[in-house]
C-alpha cells in the first residue's frame, strides 16, 4: 500500500491520473461484444468494444468501467490483469494503453506508443500483453516494447524486422532463454530474453518464416499457430511438429494456469501438456454464438462472443451462464429520444450524403425505469413481417408515451406501442409510395415532429408528396411539395420541427429551409442567399424551436436563428436567419462558424445543446451569448466528439448524447415547468462545508418568481424561472457567499395564484 500511495501522487504531480466522472454522468454502454478477456484477484476481466466489465467469482458480482470512470472510450484490442502488480492494463487499436490500478481504482493513460511520431497511425495497433520478472512485453504493429510494471513506465521499443524494420507482432512468449516473437507475416523470430541490447534487430534470429497467429509457452513445451490455423508444437532443437490443424480461423490462443486454450468462431477447446484435451464445447443449446475470445482456468471455460457478452461453461458440459451487464445492444447510436423515465435507441444510419448503403440490420434498445429491453433484429423484422433496415429517427408521442416512431431511411415507418413493434407503414399497408422515378430509394423516411394539435408530421424523399401527416385517428395526408422544390431529385429531406402556430418546417439538403402552413397551403423556401434566408449552409442538420418560438438552425457550417416564424409565410416579410455574435476578448466572432452542427435541444430552462460532427457539445444560454459548458473527449466521459444526436428527460434533467462510440448523459438540472408547486425542492440540502457548487431549486412553474431570504427577512437572491429549476450560486446577489444559516425559498406562481416556501440549510 506505501507504494501505491507514494506512486499516486506521483502521478497525480504529472497529470496522468484520469479524471473520474461518475457524480454527474451515467454510462450506457454495449458489453455484447467482449474481445478479450483475463483473470486474476478472484475476477474475471473482460473487455468489450470501448469498455470493461469484472466478474467477481465469489460473488458474482459485475462491475463495469468506461469513461465515466477516466477510460479514453476508444476501441480496445486487448487486456492484461497482473496479479503480482494489481493492475489491469488495457490496449487500444490506436496504440493507447490504460493501467487500472487495483484498490485505489485509478487509472494512468499511457501515450508514448499513441504519441510515438516515428510510428505510423496505422501500425500502433497493441495485439497482446506478455509478462516476464517484472516486464510487460507488448506485441504491437511496428514491433516489441517493454513496460516496467513496478515503476509504471516504459522502457525499450524493439524493431525487429530485417534491418530493423517495422513488422506485425501478434504474440510473444518466453521460454527460457528466449523470448520469442510471432509475426502476422514476417516469421517466428527469437532473442535471449536477458540479453541487454535486444533493441538491437541482429540479436533475433528467424528461426521459421511465414504468417502466425500465436506462440505460447505451455510448461516446457512452446506451441504456435500459423495462418493456416495449423498448431505446431517447438522443440529446443527448432524442430517442428503439427498436432492439430482446425478447419476454422483461430481466433484466441492463450496459456492460463498450465492450460492451452484455443479458440475458434464455434469452438473452444483446452490442452494440457503434451496437448492432451481436457475439454471442448462445440455448441450449447439456446445460445447461437460466434467466439471471439476465450479463456479456461479452474476447469470452467470463459467465453468471449460478438453478441451475447460472456459465456461460461464448466468443463464436461454444454450448459453455459450468461455474463451481460445491463445496456443498449451496440455502442453505436445513431438516434435518441427520451419521455420522462424513458429512453429509445435507434442504431441506423446513413453518411453525410444520405446515403444508407450498404443497408444496416440492426436491433433497437429502450431504457425504462432504469432497465434496458433490447429487441434483435430478427425479432424486430419477424414483429412486422418485413425487413426493418436503417433506423435513422426516433419520435416519442408526448401525449402518450407508449406510442414510439421509428424512421427507416428505405423501407417505411415502424410504429411501437408499449415496447412491442407492431407495425410497419410502407407501400403495403398505407398510403406510402416507393418513388416511380427512383425505385432504388424504396421509402426513404427521416425527420418527424409531433404538432399541438397531436398531428404527426414527418418527410419522405425522392417523392414529390414528401411531407406527411398521421392524424390522430391514423388518418394519413400525403402532401404534395413539388411546387417550392425538385422533391424527385433533391438529394434528401432532413429535419422537421413544428412552431406553436402549427407551422411545419423542414430541411431539403440542397435546397434549404421550407415552411408549411396547414391551414393556408402556403409554403415558403428561405437558402443561403442574403435577403433570402442568410442560411450557413442549405444542408441543414438540426431544427428546434426554443421557449420563445425562435428555430434555431443548424447546418454543416453553422448555426443561424430565425426570429419571427410568425411572419415567415407574409408577402415582403424579413425571412433572413441571424447569425449570433459573440466577443471573444475585444473581437467579434461568429457563434459556432463553420461547425457541423448535428442536433440542437432545448431545455427547460429555453438552454441550448448544440453537438457537432467533431468539437463535441456546447451548452448555450438561452440567447446564445455565453457558452455556459463544453463538453469534449478530453474534459468529459464522451467517448467521441462526434456526437450524433441528443435528448432531454425533461422531468429529471438528464441529458443523453448518442456518439459514434457509444452512450452516455449528463445529470443536468434544468427541467420543463411543472403545472403546480407541490413538488418543490432544493438539492443538495443541506449544503456541506467544501461545496462550490449550485444549489437547484426545482419543481417551479414557467416564469415563477424565486426569491432566497435569510431567517431575518433579508433577500439575498431572486429571479424568475424559464423553466422548472433554477440556480442559486449560495451568494448575496453575487458579491459574497452567505453565511451559514437557514434561508427561506419564497415561491409564487406567474399568475400570483399559488406559493410555496421551502427552506435551504447552509453549512459553512
Amino acid at each position: 500500500m506505501k507504494l501505491r500511495l507514494s506512486l499516486f501522487f506521483l502521478l497525480v504531480s504529472f497529470g496522468i491520473i484520469a479524471q473520474n466522472f461518475e457524480n454527474q454522468w451515467s454510462g450506457f454502454f454495449s458489453y455484447t461484444s467482449v474481445k478479450s478477456i483475463s483473470q486474476g484477484n478472484d475476477r474475471v476481466y473482460a473487455a468489450a468494444e470501448n469498455a470493461v466489465f469484472t466478474y467477481d467469482l465469489s460473488t458474482q458480482e459485475l462491475k463495469t468501467i468506461s469513461s465515466i470512470n477516466g477510460l479514453s472510450g476508444e476501441l480496445i484490442s486487448t487486456i492484461y490483469y497482473s496479479e503480482n502488480f494489481g493492475l489491469l492494463v488495457i490496449g487500444y487499436e490506436n496504440g493507447l494503453i490504460e493501467v487500472v490500478i487495483d484498490g485505489d481504482e485509478d487509472i494512468l493513460t499511457v501515450v508514448d506508443i499513441l504519441d510515438k511520431q516515428t510510428i505510423p497511425p496505422d501500425r500502433k495497433r497493441i495485439n497482446h500483453f506478455n509478462e516476464y520478472e517484472g516486464n510487460l512485453y507488448i506485441a504491437t504493429q511496428f514491433g516489441v516494447s517493454v513496460f516496467d510494471l513496478a515503476a509504471l513506465e516504459f522502457g525499450d521499443t524493439y524493431f525487429i524486422g530485417d534491418m530493423g524494420t517495422q513488422i506485425d507482432i501478434v504474440q510473444t512468449t518466453v521460454q527460457e532463454p528466449y523470448i520469442f516473437a510471432a509475426s502476422s507475416s514476417d516469421g517466428m523470430r527469437r532473442a535471449l530474453v536477458a540479453d541487454d541490447n535486444l533493441i538491437d534487430f541482429e540479436q533475433w534470429t528467424t528461426i521459421i518464416g511465414g504468417g502466425w497467429r500465436g506462440v505460447q509457452t505451455l510448461n516446457e513445451e512452446l506451441y504456435t499457430v500459423n495462418r493456416s490455423n495449423t498448431v505446431l508444437r517447438f522443440t529446443s532443437d527448432g524442430i517442428t511438429t503439427a498436432v492439430e490443424s482446425f478447419n476454422e480461423t483461430v481466433v484466441d490462443f492463450s496459456v492460463e494456469n498450465s492450460l492451452l486454450t484455443i479458440t475458434t468462431p464455434n469452438t473452444i477447446q483446452s490442452y494440457t501438456e503434451g496437448y492432451v484435451q481436457q475439454a471442448l464445447v462445440s455448441s450449447i443449446p439456446d445460445f447461437e454464438y460466434e467466439l471471439q475470445s476465450g479463456l479456461a482456468f479452474n476447469n470452467i471455460f470463459y467465453m468471449g462472443t460478438t453478441e451475447l457478452g460472456m459465456l461460461v461453461v464448466p468443463f464436461g458440459t454444454n450448459q453455459a451462464q450468461q455474463i451481460l451487464p445491463d445496456g443498449p445492444l451496440l455502442n453505436t447510436p445513431f438516434a435518441i429520444d427520451a419521455t420522462p423515465g424513458q429512453l429509445w435507441v435507434g442504431f441506423g444510419e446513413v453518411d453525410v450524403n444520405f446515403n444508407p448503403f450498404p443497408l444496416s440490420q440492426r436491433g433497437i434498445s429502450n431504457l425504462k425505469d432504469g432497465t434496458w429491453t433490447n429487441i434483435m433484429y430478427e425479432d424486430l423484422e419477424a414483429a412486422v413481417g418485413s425487413e426493418v433496415t436503417d433506423l435513422v429517427n426516433v419520435s416519442i408521442n408526448p401525449e402518450d408515451p407508449d406510442e414510439v416512431y421509428m424512421s427507416s431511411y428505405q423501407k417505411g415507418l415502424l410504429k411501437i406501442n408499449e415496447q412491442v413493434p407492431g407495425v410497419l407503414f410502407n407501400e403495403s399497408n398505407s398510403p406510402l409510395e416507393i418513388p416511380p422515378n427512383n425505385p432504388a430509394a424504396e421509402i426513404r423516411i427521416y425527420g418527424s415532429d409531433f404538432d399541438r394539435e397531436g398531428n404527426f408530421w414527418f418527410v419522405q424523399s425522392r417523392i414529390n408528396e414528401g411531407l406527411v401527416k398521421i392524424s390522430p385517428s391514423g388518418q394519413f395526408q400525403r402532401i404534395d411539395i413539388s411546387a417550392v422544390i425538385n422533391a424527385e431529385n433533391e438529394i434528401a429531406l432532413s429535419e422537421v420541427a413544428v412552431s406553436r402556430e402549427g407551422y411545419v418546417f423542414f430541411a431539403a439538403t440542397e435546397s434549404g429551409l421550407i415552411g408549411y402552413n396547414p391551414t393556408t397551403g402556403d409554403f415558403n423556401l428561405i437558402g443561403e442567399d442574403v435577403g433570402n434566408g442568410n442560411l450557413a449552409s442549405n444542408n441543414i442538420r438540426a431544427l428546434a424551436f426554443d421557449n420563445q418560438n425562435r428555430l434555431w438552425i443548424g447546418s454543416l457550417k453553422g448555426l443561424r436563428v430565425l426570429f419571427s416564424t410568425g411572419s415567415f409565410f407574409e408577402e415582403g416579410a424579413n425571412t433572413d436567419a441571424q447569425a449570433i455574435i459573440i466577443l471573444d476578448g475585444d473581437v467579434a466572432q461568429e457563434l459556432l462558424f463553420q461547425q457541423s452542427i448535428t442536433d440542437i435541444e432545448v431545455d427547460g430552462s429555453n438552454n441550448k445543446w448544440i453537438s457537432t460532427a467533431t468539437s463535441g457539445v456546447f451548452y448555450l444560454s438561452s440567447n446564445g451569448q455565453e457558452t455556459l459548458l463544453r463538453f469534449t473527449k478530453d474534459n468529459s466521459p464522451l467517448p467521441s466528439n462526434n456526437v450524433q444526436d441528443i435528448t432531454i428527460d425533461d422531468l429529471n434533467g438528464t441529458v443523453y448524447f448518442a456518439t459514434t462510440n457509444g452512450l452516455v448523459a449528463y445529470n443536468g438540472t434544468s427541467t420543463a415547468p411543472r403545472e403546480n408547486l407541490e413538488e418543490v425542492y432544493a438539492f443538495p440540502n443541506p449544503v456541506r462545508p467544501g461545496f462550490t457548487g449550485n444549489v437547484t431549486i426545482d419543481g417551479l412553474t414557467a416564469r415563477a418568481n424565486v426569491k432566497i431570504t435569510d431567517i431575518e427577512g433579508n433577500l439575498v437572491f431572486e429571479d424568475t424561472s424559464e423553466g422548472g429549476s433554477i440556480l442559486w450560486d449560495t451568494t448575496a446577489f453575487g458579491k459574497y457567499r452567505v453565511a451559514s444559516g437557514v434561508y427561506l425559498v419564497l415561491i409564487t406562481t406567474d399568475d400570483a395564484l399559488e406559493t410555496k416556501v421551502s427552506k435551504i440549510m447552509i453549512i459553512r
